[in-house]
């Protein structure tokens, strides 16, 4: 039986900080890298001579020299049987790499522009007191869409999912100019998640958010969890937007929060009053035996 650590509990409006100063962070960093493209492409910067960040998500280049492309779009041009050109895989490999360090689903949770819409659908329906609706789906069910999106990409011929992607929409109009695609990207997402199911696409349905817990599951960068500070008080339950991947029980026994399906996103770690959450490498995090029925 461990011995839990007696340690004073960080005061709320401690917590409270910790919780805004995260949020401004995350959103600094979304609203960062989509000002770096927008800025490329309508203001004309540059970096050594040549544009500092040009294309999109799907392919981009730096400063005209470090390609960037998205793994998972690389995965559908090869299924849909195209010969990806060099840069795009390697541009996929220096991004795939970045994301194995980051850890879990940081993409989404740091990068990715639809994370915005859904937290804000997230906070509507909390101060709406928007009642469930009868409407239930798995989690697994955007492992099977991204198996759907790889199946179509082999039948079509072409990267399906890039073309009814609403990330894909909602970043290309951001940068290129507002359109339809913006505007349906945006409700489509926000009134599902607002109306229909909680946290429903990047927490159901996205296919690449289902990409990248299968790349999470390796990421190095890890919640790593004490077991003898956790007073199991529920308190990162209720704000982690994938609940289901705190198993206290399992986290004890690695030391650290293994799901790939973890945001990296950071609440857990700030809201604990008991500091038993913090992020770190996955080989910085000691295994601890767990009590009876501790779950």
């Amino acid at each position: 039986m461990s011995q839990k650590t007696s340690l004073p509990a960080v005061s709320p409006q401690k917590i409270k900080s910790r919780m805004l100063a995260l949020s401004m962070a995350r959103r600094f960093v979304q609203l960062a890298v989509l000002a770096l493209f927008i800025g490329t492409v309508r203001l004309g910067w540059t970096l050594l001579g040549e544009p500092l960040l040009n294309g999109t998500l799907t392919s981009s280049l730096i400063a005209g020299s470090v390609p960037m492309s998205d793994p998972f779009a690389l995965l559908q041009k090869l299924f849909a049987g195209h010969k990806p050109e060099l840069t795009m895989v390697t541009g996929a490999l220096i991004v795939l790499a970045i994301y194995v360090i980051a850890g879990g689903r940081a993409f989404c949770a740091w990068v990715c522009p639809m994370n915005i819409v859904t937290d804000a659908a997230y906070s509507a329906r909390k101060s709406l007191n928007v009642p469930a609706s009868s409407l239930r789906l798995s989690r697994h069910a955007r492992y099977a869409l991204a198996a759907a999106a790889l199946l179509a990409s082999a039948v079509s011929g072409t990267a399906a999912f890039e073309w009814v992607s609403p990330q894909a929409f909602l970043w290309r109009e951001l940068i290129w100019g507002v359109g339809a695609g913006l505007i349906a990207a945006v409700t489509g997402v926000f009134a599902l998640d607002l109306l229909l199911l909680e946290r429903g696409w990047c927490g159901h349905l996205c296919p690449l958010g289902a990409f990248w817990s299968v790349v999470g599951k390796v990421g190095v960068v890890k919640p790593i969890f004490d077991n003898d500070r956790c007073t199991k008080c529920g308190d990162c339950l209720r704000v982690c937007p994938e609940a289901h991947v705190l198993n206290f029980k399992l986290a004890a026994q690695r030391g650290f929060i293994a799901s790939g399906e973890c945001t990296n996103c950071g609440r857990c770690a700030a809201v604990c009053p008991e500091n038993a959450i913090r992020f770190a490498t996955r080989f910085q995090a000691k295994p601890q035996a767990t009590e009876p029925n501790n779950e």
